[in-house]
């Protein structure tokens, strides 16, 4: 299994990337983020991307993401009923890994919908398949889950509060929120907004 290439881009097209690893050619099917990352190198850089080898009778494509998040959301979609790797692409290539988590655990199906080839009972069977299973901290950055939660301001304990309405635990809502005040949130609205979100 090819999981991860480093190298320099030859091409570039909208249907895949051409990455020269050690004098050998990949062609991969990115997604936006691994896309728009590739397409700002400068002349002689080398880029990265994290990889997943698709296999089937007739068709050998390897996808390629900008991080291993990414990555294994994309593996998360693809276990979806219905939901193939291309379409996956075409998810996160339409909205940003923090969008397409905070879509599912709001149970926003308009916003997969949205996406071209997304049905709405392909959506929503997304949201239900896929709810529950996505953390916090996948929709803050993917932080480790191990770092003990810091202590929380007083008017911040309705931002967790609402968190862990929508299903996360106390010490994952906790972390939350004192990432979003890290970034810059001021009131509990901006708290909120940036821990959902997630960029």
């Amino acid at each position: 299994m090819i999981g991860y290439l480093r190298g320099k881009v030859i091409y570039m097209d909208p249907e895949y990337v051409l990455l020269d690893v050690n004098g050998v050619g990949y062609e991969i099917v990115c997604s936006g983020a691994a896309f728009s990352r590739l397409s700002g190198l400068k002349g002689g850089e080398e880029g990265e991307v994290y990889t997943y080898l698709k296999v089937s009778e007739d068709d050998v494509t390897l996808f390629g993401f900008a991080d291993v998040r990414e990555k294994q959301l994309f593996l998360k979609l693809t276990s979806v009923q219905g939901v193939g790797a291309k379409m996956a692409i075409a998810i996160l290539s339409s909205m940003k890994p923090g969008e397409v988590s905070e879509a599912i655990a709001t149970a926003d199906s308009k916003r997969f919908s949205a996406v071209k080839g997304v049905g709405k009972k392909t959506a929503e069977r997304i949201i239900l398949e896929l709810h529950g299973k996505i953390s916090a901290d996948e929709l803050l950055g993917g932080e480790s889950a191990g770092k003990a939660a810091a202590p929380v301001r007083g008017e911040d304990d309705d931002a967790v509060s609402a968190l862990m309405g929508l299903g996360f635990t106390k010490q994952e809502s906790v972390r939350a929120v004192e990432r979003a005040r890290a970034a810059g949130a001021e009131t509990v609205e901006d708290v909120l907004a940036l821990a959902i979100r997630g960029m």
